[in-house]
């Protein structure tokens, strides 16, 4: 018999949670910062969803939020038109960064030198945080709204997903349209796994998988309901899936067959991502909480414990 999925829910938030981000595996463990409607992100600890602080100082809802690979700065992005750095070990607020409409994605290089931010007004902006009076670079090209920008191939190209159906990579020094890829739907989501260079998108009822590079499609898998996060855990064993029917779906990445789903939340999943060791995965509801799933359910870590079936008959079998 199958064990039975105990998800941790992490509450704290008042309305939806609509995005999350791990950071990498530091000395201290690895971190999750949560976007909320609510305009207060959080940081908790990665592997137990124990709550270590709030950011405060947006006046909107935050759209997203980012960790950098250390966990010492967070970004989030936000409906007051500002994205904001933040130190992420004192909670102060570094920078505020306005911008001209709602800003929905914000994006960390790999060394943390420089911040991607993309929202409403179209507009892909390139700040320097170590400039932080200096103009940021600015890339357009979209259509409709920016929901989310990501870096890849090493920063040296930016990803991006808008309302206008499409998908682009631009180069980031010519700041030009490398390859576009279009839709019928919008894309709900998109995931970038530097090793290997694939990239996960969402868009009405499918999850897909594309070459980071040339954008290729790798394969699709439609779900049973419309998703509206993705995420493919480290090992490219599987992935998870989350959308309309508060349902988490989980499928072999290989043959692309489910595998289970489980019921936890009571709303719509925004969210979902797997942690850095590929332990857990979070996600992220309408119904204002984040859940840790176990990626093999009775593994003893974090706070879940392997608690093994009592055998009723032990002392007749050691005594035979």
């Amino acid at each position: 018999m199958a064990m039975r999925q105990t998800p941790l829910t992490c509450s704290g938030h008042t309305r939806p949670v609509v995005d999350l981000a791990f950071s990498g595996i530091t000395p201290y463990g690895y971190f999750l910062i949560s976007a909320c409607k609510d305009g207060k992100p959080m940081l908790r600890q990665g592997d137990t969803g124990d709550w270590i602080g709030t950011f405060l100082g947006h006046k909107g809802a935050v759209w997203g939020a980012t960790l950098n690979k250390e966990a010492t700065k967070a970004a989030t992005a936000a409906a007051d038109f500002t994205a904001k750095v933040w130190d992420a070990v004192t909670g102060d607020e570094v920078l505020t960064l306005a911008h001209k409409h709602i800003v929905k994605s914000v994006n960390f290089t790999e060394d943390s030198n420089c911040l991607l931010t993309g929202g409403n007004d179209k507009v892909l902006r390139i700040y320097d945080l170590g400039k932080p009076e200096a103009e940021p670079q600015e890339i357009a090209g979209h259509t409709s709204a920016i929901k989310k920008a990501l870096w890849c191939n090493n920063d040296q190209q930016i990803l991006s997903a808008a309302e206008d159906k499409t998908i682009r990579l631009w180069d980031k020094n010519t700041k030009e349209a490398v390859k576009t890829l279009s839709f019928d739907a919008s894309v709900s989501s998109m995931e970038y796994i530097p090793d290997g260079e694939i990239l996960v998108i969402t868009y009405g009822r499918t999850i897909a998988f594309y070459s980071a590079h040339s954008l290729d499609l790798i394969k699709a898998v439609d779900a049973p309901a419309s998703i509206h996060s993705a995420s493919l855990h480290p090992e490219k064993d599987f992935f998870v899936a989350g959308g309309d029917d508060f349902k988490l779906y989980k499928y072999d990445y290989t043959t692309k067959e489910e595998m289970e789903s489980y019921k936890g939340h009571f709303g719509p999943i925004h969210c979902v991502r797997f942690s850095p060791d590929g332990e857990l995965y979070a996600s992220g509801s309408e119904d204002g909480t984040l859940r840790l799933w176990q990626t093999a359910v009775g593994k003893t870590y974090g706070l879940w414990k392997c608690v093994l079936p009592a055998l009723k008959a032990w002392w007749f079998n050691i005594s035979k």
